[in-house]
């Protein structure tokens, strides 16, 4: 992560994240951080790391998520040449190969 985004208002952020118990908790906290907006567009870039692990193509996955391509291909240069911050998280929750992550209905 870059020098300028590791700052103490930053850690601050991430300890209250990290204090969170539960899905419920994180609604509350994450509705009152967040814009729905900003919620929903976080959770696209996630759905759309996921989907491109899959190896969904450009196409399934702006008509499944409604991301732009600029977007796709943002999320695929973070999967490519970031942090494997994605890699990490999907590896702990058994996301992004094609298993619990992904809508039954949607094969």
């Amino acid at each position: 992560m870059s020098k300028k985004v590791r700052t103490e208002a930053v850690d601050h952020l991430f300890e209250a994240i990290l204090s969170l118990k539960g899905k419920e908790e994180c609604y509350i906290f994450f509705e009152d951080i967040c814009t729905v907006n900003e919620l929903l567009s976080l959770s696209q870039r996630f759905e759309v790391a996921g989907m491109l692990r899959m190896q969904k193509t450009y196409l399934d996955i702006a008509e499944k998520t409604g991301a732009s391509t600029a977007t796709i291909s943002r999320v695929n240069r973070s999967l490519n040449y970031g942090n494997d911050g994605y890699d990490m998280v999907f590896s702990r929750i058994g996301y992004g190969k094609g298993g619990s992550g992904e809508d039954s209905d949607a094969q």
